[in-house]
């Protein structure tokens, strides 16, 4: 994946990489040299992406049957 670097050093982080890190609007994010002198983009705060199931914890709402409850569950929505 390769992006392009603005006039003012700003790169766009590709979505599949801030949907793998779980980076949103606000997220701060670190670069570390790894000893092969590689860089590496971590998120700094350290919080975990919400998985599909913590997505879906509590109330399916009102009016949902069965069906509709696993095509949620299953992402097919």
């Amino acid at each position: 994946m390769a992006t392009t670097v603005t006039a003012k050093g700003q790169v766009t982080i590709p979505k599949r990489v801030r949907d793998l890190l779980g980076i949103v609007p606000g997220s701060q994010v670190d670069f570390h040299r790894a000893a092969d002198g590689s860089v590496v983009l971590t998120r700094a705060d350290q919080k975990r992406p919400a998985s599909r199931f913590e997505k879906l914890r509590g109330h399916a709402g009102k009016g949902l049957d069965t069906d509709a409850i696993m095509a949620l569950t299953r992402g097919e929505t």
